[in-house]
This record gives C-alpha cells, sequence and structure tokens, in this order.
C-alpha cells in the first residue's frame, strides 16, 4: 500500500475539520465521507467533491474503496462504529472519547486485540504540544526525579448556555453520558497519565449537577487522585468560572515544574529534597532552588493534523502510535472514575467495576435524565427561565 484511502464518518464541528485536513496528509486521500444529515453531507461535500457520501455508517463500512476510518460522532457511538470497522478489516482513528463508559471501552479493546493487523490511534493531540512533549521529556529523563504531587487547574473550558443549546444530544445523560469529564477533559485526564507515567488506584471527588448551566450533568467537579506510589494529585475543572486558569504543577524530589501559559517553569532544588528532609542536621534547612524556564520548540504541524499523518505513517511504515486505543481506555476509566466519586461523593477504586459504573449512569439518568431545559433551535435561544441548581 502507498496511499491510505480514508472515510470519515460524523460532520460536524470536528469532522469538517478533518475533511478540510485531508489535503495536507501526506500518504492519505479522503474518499468517502458520511453523516445522517444531508445538509452536513452536502457542505462537507463542497469540501471533497470526489469523495462518496453516505447517509449511515454500515453502508460506508462494506464499500472496498477505504481503508482507514476517522471517528467524529457524537462519542456514543464511537464503540460501535469502531467495532463494525475493525470486523470490516478498516483502520480505526478516533476522536476522544474512546466511549462513554469503561465497559464499552473495554469491548472495544478487547475487539482491536483480535485484529492485530490492524492500527487504532486515539486522537489526543494535545500529546504533540510542544510544551508537554518537553514536560514529559524532562520527567522520563529523571530531571525532576519521584513525582510527590500533581496538581492540574483547568478551568478554562468557559461554555455559555447557548453552546450547550446547540445540540439536544449535548449535556444529556442519553446523549453523552456525563458533561465536562467526557466533553472537555479528556486530553487533560489522558495528559495527567501520559506526562508522569503514573495511574491512580483511588479517587475522591466533588461534584455538582447543572450548577452553572440549566443541564442534566455535571459542569464542575474537584478530585483527589491517590497512587500506589504514595504521590497525590488534584483535578479541579469547571464549564462555568471565567476568566480560566490551566495551570499544570508537577511536584519531585528535585523541585517543581509548573506548566502554564505555553510555558515551562522549573524551580529546581540543588539537591535531593528526600534526602536533606532525612539527613540534614540544620531544623530549618532551606533549599538551594533555581529558577529555570525552559525552552521548547515550534510544532511542526497543528496537532490534530501531527496524529492523522503519524497514523497515516503507522499504517504504511510501522511507525509507532501517538496514542493507542489502550491509552483512550486509560483516560476514559480514569474520567468515569472521577464523575462516579464526585456525585456520589463516594471513594472509587481502580480498576473500575464496570458493573458498579453502569448502574451509577443508570442512576443518574433516572435521577437527573431530562433536567436540560434549554431550547434547541435555529437561534440556539435559551430558556432562562427554566434554570435548575443542584
Amino acid at each position: 500500500m502507498i496511499n491510505v484511502r480514508f472515510g470519515v464518518i460524523g460532520l460536524g464541528n470536528m469532522g469538517s475539520f478533518h475533511v478540510d485536513s485531508f489535503p495536507s496528509i501526506k500518504g492519505a486521500t479522503l474518499t468517502a465521507i458520511c453523516d445522517a444529515s444531508q445538509k452536513n453531507l452536502e457542505e462537507a461535500g463542497k469540501k471533497a467533491p470526489s469523495a462518496k457520501r453516505f447517509g449511515s455508517y454500515p453502508e460506508m463500512l462494506a464499500i472496498d474503496s477505504i481503508d482507514a476510518i476517522l471517528i467524529a460522532t457524537p462519542h456514543v457511538l464511537h464503540p460501535d462504529v469502531a467495532i463494525a470497522a475493525l470486523d470490516n478489516g478498516i483502520h480505526v482513528l478516533c476522536e476522544k472519547p474512546l466511549a462513554v463508559t469503561v465497559k464499552q471501552g473495554r469491548a472495544v479493546v478487547e475487539d482491536a486485540a483480535r485484529h492485530p493487523e490492524l492500527k487504532f490511534g486515539m486522537m489526543f493531540q494535545q500529546r504533540t504540544m510542544p510544551v508537554y512533549c518537553k514536560l514529559r521529556e524532562l520527567i522520563v529523563d529523571g530531571e525532576l526525579g519521584e513525582i510527590s504531587r500533581i496538581t492540574w487547574i483547568v478551568t478554562d473550558w468557559f461554555r455559555t448556555w447557548a453552546y450547550y443549546a446547540s445540540g439536544g444530544w449535548r449535556a444529556t445523560w442519553a446523549g453523552e453520558g456525563g458533561g465536562v469529564l467526557i466533553n472537555q477533559c479528556p486530553h487533560n485526564l489522558d495528559l495527567i497519565q501520559w506526562l508522569t507515567g503514573l495511574t491512580p488506584n483511588r479517587v475522591t471527588a466533588v461534584g455538582f449537577v447543572g450548577k452553572t448551566h440549566p443541564i442534566e450533568v455535571e459542569d464542575e467537579v474537584s478530585a483527589i487522585l491517590e497512587y500506589p506510589s504514595g504521590a497525590i494529585g488534584h483535578f479541579i475543572t469547571s464549564t462555568g468560572a471565567a476568566p480560566g486558569t490551566n495551570r499544570l504543577e508537577i511536584v519531585g524530589d528535585r523541585g517543581r515544574i509548573v506548566a502554564e501559559n505555553d510555558k515551562l517553569r522549573f524551580s529546581r532544588t540543588r539537591k535531593s529534597v528526600r534526602e536533606t528532609r532525612e539527613t540534614s542536621r540544620d531544623a530549618f534547612a532551606r533549599m538551594e532552588t533555581w529558577e529555570i524556564e525552559i525552552p521548547h520548540d515550534s510544532a511542526e504541524l497543528e496537532g490534530h493534523k501531527a496524529v492523522t499523518q503519524n497514523f497515516v505513517n503507522a499504517i504504511l511504515k510501522g511507525d509507532p502510535l501517538i496514542a493507542t486505543v489502550a491509552d483512550g481506555l486509560r483516560q476514559l476509566e480514569l474520567g468515569n472514575s472521577i464523575l462516579m466519586a464526585a456525585l456520589t461523593r463516594q471513594p472509587v477504586e481502580l480498576p473500575l467495576d464496570s458493573g458498579a459504573y453502569d448502574q451509577f449512569i443508570a442512576d443518574m439518568t433516572k435521577t437527573y435524565g431530562g433536567r436540560k431545559s434549554l431550547k434547541t433551535d435555529s437561534n440556539a435561544k435559551v430558556d432562562m427561565a427554566a434554570s435548575f441548581h443542584r
């Protein structure tokens, strides 16, 4: 194979973006597009006039003129589309998240394992951002030493009521299976594990349903992550706060690194914190610390395009994937665990009990389902009087 023939399934905001990107992807040709909306098909067809159009994904997957698909549907459909593609011998590149529940995600991973000849990549494009690439390099190379604390305040996901009114499926248990954690935060939940190489084994959290929007899912969460090593993590997010903050602080035995505003600031201790703490005869010892701004390169390709190009190279040349289906499951499991802990106000152990999580989703759907009170007409108007808070 010298060229990968692609189909894009789902032609909303992200699907349309991906359709636009294919002319700049080397070794790939967009040969098919798919969406249940005729309007979306027509708009995408103007950008890719030579691509065949399909109103359903089973139709598209049955043709013999695609080698790979890019899934950009609402995420409740991701598992079914992915499994159908794999079972038809088609490579899969999936937008985040992999699925809505860990049970669904595990089913996709199991199916992918039955097709080792096929590539399955995740669209975790923030892994390509130079600031995070450099941060991971520093951690992997041991510059920070053993990690003791990870704190991420990511409240720059501000969304208006009009945003949630822009689609009937948005911010519903049936349509999304959650709110800020399943929609906005998958990249952060992936990065917090990819950067550090650590996965928590216990989560406690506090979350709120419809605190700042008249929706039926969570729009604010604060979580504490516990790690087998004894490290502790904090994850704070919201779609209702402005101005937002995006500050990642990682503390280790050789100081603290802060990633904020596309900059890396390393407060590096000259000596080991642990060694000084345990051996110094000075009761009030002060650590000599060097303040360093760490330089990083600029990105060669926009992040989504970089992931798509990497996926094509993986098929054609055997390059390692930037993010795999296993990475997608790891992110999903952490998100599910935080959500369950946040809304039940009970600790959750990882690995997550998939049956318990499915029951939790059923309980949330029964309790809050139908409580989203935003109009979804063409003008994205909202019913201000119907607001509710939990």
